[in-house]
């Protein structure tokens, strides 16, 4: 038996998330469909972590075991022949049976894309939209208490089932290009719509909606009510995972 790790991205688009449900279409269940097709048996894949309905993933990272005498480079071109065409494996290795896709994770970084502008119809469900103008600087200054650990029960949905929320956020970059705004988020791990509060938190400050003030509130009484909005699925990617 050995264990093989895969390297994929995807579209989230048209997905119920990652993780298998009854009668939806989900990314795991199209990977485990795929697997099926090409060993004949029923496998079983573990994921770096869930991605919800509408997020995107540039370098999610997959296992499964396997006892096929098919070598594992020749795995990454038997899947892309039989994988719809919004999900691509980018690489696959062989690593030791001892390895976990979840729980060897030392650190993800995931990227959040904006359109600062009117809305444009041929980025629609890649990208989030942001008509007021977004003042990275300011963005930035919130970031600057965002980062270190913290409990972060204050920046998750309420429908977690997390018992420990304190993670660390190592980095928070900040990027514009013409239109577009990039926040890039590396931490030790992420809750439930984390990353997707935290950016909101940003938004929300840059445009004075929330002040500093009410950022250092949601860390110290870990409430919800006082970070920022929810930002869209679309505009979220998971771009690496550190083992």
């Amino acid at each position: 038996m050995k264990r093989v790790l895969l390297k994929l991205s995807y579209d989230g688009t048209f997905y119920r998330g990652w993780q298998k449900q009854a009668d939806l279409k989900t990314v795991q269940a199209e990977v485990e469909k795929a697997l099926f097709v090409a060993f004949k048996k029923n496998i079983e894949v573990f994921a770096s972590g869930r991605t919800d309905a509408g997020v995107h993933a540039i370098g999610q990272c997959v296992h499964f075991d396997i006892d096929d005498t098919v070598p594992v480079r020749k795995i990454k071109m038997i899947l892309n022949r039989i994988l719809p065409n919004d999900i691509e494996i980018i690489s696959a290795k062989k690593v030791p049976n001892n390895f976990h896709a979840r729980f060897s994770v030392k650190r993800k970084t995931y990227i959040y894309k904006i359109y600062n502008q009117q809305k444009n119809c041929f980025l629609a469900n890649k990208v989030a939209f942001v008509k007021e103008y977004l003042d990275i600087d300011k963005m930035q200054q919130c970031a600057k208490i965002l980062m270190g650990k913290h409990n972060f029960k204050g920046f998750c949905s309420s429908n977690t089932n997390a018992k420990d929320f304190e993670k660390t956020i190592y980095d928070i970059s900040i990027s514009k290009k013409k239109n577009f705004v990039y926040v890039e988020v590396t931490g030790s791990g992420f809750l439930m719509h984390m990353v997707r509060i935290l950016v909101g938190t940003m938004v929300d400050f840059a445009l004075n909606k929330i002040s500093i003030e009410d950022v250092k509130m949601a860390l110290e009484k870990q409430n919800r009510i006082f970070a920022g909005q929810t930002m869209p699925a679309d505009g979220l990617y998971l771009k690496k995972v550190v083992y």
